[in-house]
């Protein structure tokens, strides 16, 4: 062999090494890539999955979650006997409706269905069918009515399970043989000769897992101003409340619903406030039927006021006991008549605790195992309490209940102007956002900045680490959607902390809706103040809404 030979041999000889080589490391480096893929994007090291609200919520094949006023139950499954996470609630007609356009709000509440979804680690929900429908009430002869505010009890006296719905004027059972079985009409309840009135006002079923009892929490028919507790059970060979207990008499409570933590009892509930967002209220017992404290008079659960409880009314809890930690979850509904409030029908959240002192931890986005019962604040949480300005379903300020002059977790500072007060004279510090609003802004409100004099106003909020969720030191970035006149010789979004402020103006004017940005706040020591400062003629205007303040 020649010297070119051998030399054109040993270059081929190197190249087909290389190229082998290459090829196992492509495939190498496929597999990894292949593997990481294949794990839920939400799935972290600590096996912790994320929870994210203000967004609708779909199954695991897709499908929108249609479930509210209902619960989480924890039954063996049918087929594997294995312990399984069951939650029922109401597909309403409108829900869906507003969930294909969020712009149009929808004044009635149509029954379709009860719907049934289960899970293993109550994030990932799986759809198992309409275990009761409007179908059935027509086979029997019922007509359209209310159906709504439901639950589920184990009965083991006849080995079925025992739904307990509000129908119309009634409380209505129905029994299945398994957890996602055909739930058949049992009987109706009367509600008279226990408390006065046909119907409960609001109702939730609650389970002891400690006694395995279940239980019935209502309120009174009319004015809901005492709420019982009364115990599920057999009598006479049918399903019906053993007993009556009153726990509470005093201001009118909704969304009645309770929880057990540590073994002790909670009475949680919301204000009257129809379908909007509310206040959450608790009482604490040693036991179950009482007494309560304090006596007659609820608690405002703290971090709820900001925002409302994160702009949700009470609807369930559910207590999780892991390896590390007991945790309760908070189950918020967002009613008012399927639009206006934010985006989401379901908003769950971690409740923290000083002692029986319960604290609501209001985030936007949380991760949880379930396992282990431990939780934390997940990277895209959004700080800002009430940003998208649904928390205030009325105009602020308002003379009629609640009685308010600021907007819920902002506050309207007067440089100069009409000063704010429950008078009609006052500037409107929120703004009734238009169809063709909502097709860009979240919700039926936005905050309003105008007077009809020339004014200078600031409208702040001071982010903060609550006892339970650190805000963290770092760099930040605060965005918002405006639409604002022309008249102002001020118009900014600033963040201030440690003493620095960080401004963005925007003065010119933007007839349709802008998208802002506000980059590299540096936060130092768990604080900052951000917000809005306007100066400008009589009649300018700005409009502010969906504020997000998220880390980088």
């Amino acid at each position: 062999m020649t010297f070119i030979e051998k030399l054109s041999a040993y270059i081929v000889d190197r190249i087909i090494k290389k190229i082998t080589f290459f090829l196992v490391l492509l495939i190498f480096v496929s597999g990894i890539s292949s593997s990481i893929k294949a794990q839920p994007s939400h799935l972290t090291k600590t096996q912790q999955l994320n929870i994210k609200n203000d967004v609708f919520w779909n199954t695991t094949a897709g499908q929108p979650i249609y479930s509210q006023g209902g619960g989480i139950f924890k039954f063996p499954d049918p087929v594997t006997g294995i312990q399984k996470y069951y939650w029922y609630g109401v597909h309403y007609k409108e829900a869906a409706a507003y969930q294909a356009d969020p712009s149009v709000t929808h004044s009635k509440d149509t029954f379709e269905a009860v719907t049934c979804y289960s899970s293993t680690n109550l994030v990932d929900w799986t759809f198992e069918r309409n275990v009761f429908t409007k179908e059935h009430l027509a086979k029997l002869g019922k007509r359209p009515t209310w159906v709504g505010r439901l639950g589920v009890a184990y009965v083991k006296e006849l080995n079925k399970y025992a739904m307990f719905v509000q129908h119309g004027p009634r409380v209505l059972i129905t029994l299945a043989a398994s957890p996602t079985g055909n739930f058949d009409w049992h009987q109706e309840l009367d509600m008279t000769s226990r408390i006065g009135t046909s119907n409960t006002g609001d109702q939730t079923v609650f389970t002891d897992e400690d006694t395995g009892k279940s239980y019935l929490v209502y309120s009174y028919g009319k004015g809901r101003s005492k709420i019982y507790v009364s115990e599920i059970g057999m009598n006479e060979g049918m399903v019906t409340l053993l007993d009556c207990t009153m726990i509470f008499q005093g201001e009118s409570r909704e969304g009645n619903c309770m929880f057990k933590y540590k073994g002790k009892f909670y009475m949680a509930a919301s204000n009257i406030y129809g379908w909007d967002a509310s206040h959450a209220y608790y009482l604490v017992a040693d036991k179950i039927r009482g007494p309560y404290t304090p006596t007659n008079k609820m608690l405002v659960m703290e971090g709820a006021s900001d925002d409302y409880a994160h702009i949700s009314q009470t609807g369930f809890f559910y207590t999780i006991k892991g390896s590390k930690q007991e945790t309760v979850l908070y189950c918020g509904d967002r009613w008012a008549n399927f639009a206006g409030n934010g985006l989401g029908f379901n908003q769950w959240l971690p409740l923290s605790f000083k002692e029986e002192k319960p604290y609501f931890n209001s985030l936007s986005s949380w991760n949880l195992d379930v396992k282990s019962g431990m939780w934390s604040v997940a990277k895209d949480n959004n700080y800002i309490k009430n940003g998208s300005f649904e928390a205030d379903r009325k105009r602020i300020p308002s003379m009629v209940k609640p009685v308010q002059e600021q907007l819920t977790g902002w506050f309207s500072t007067v440089l100069k102007g009409n000063k704010i007060v429950t008078d009609t004279l006052s500037p409107t510090l929120n703004h009734f956002n238009t169809e063709a609003d909502r097709k860009i802004v979240i919700g039926e409100k936005s905050l309003q900045i105008s007077d009809h004099i020339n004014f200078k106003r600031k409208v702040s909020q001071m982010v903060s680490s609550s006892p339970y969720v650190k805000l963290p030191d770092g760099f930040y970035t605060l965005t918002a959607k405006v639409k604002n006149s022309k008249g102002f010789n001020t118009l900014e979004m600033y963040a201030k902390s440690a003493g620095k402020n960080f401004v963005l103006s925007f003065k010119n004017p933007h007839p349709t809706w802008q998208f802002i940005r506000l980059e590299k706040i540096r936060i130092k020591n768990g604080k900052v103040e951000i917000g809005f400062l306007a100066e400008g003629i009589a009649n300018a205007f700005c409009h502010v809404d969906d504020v997000v303040l998220l880390a980088d």
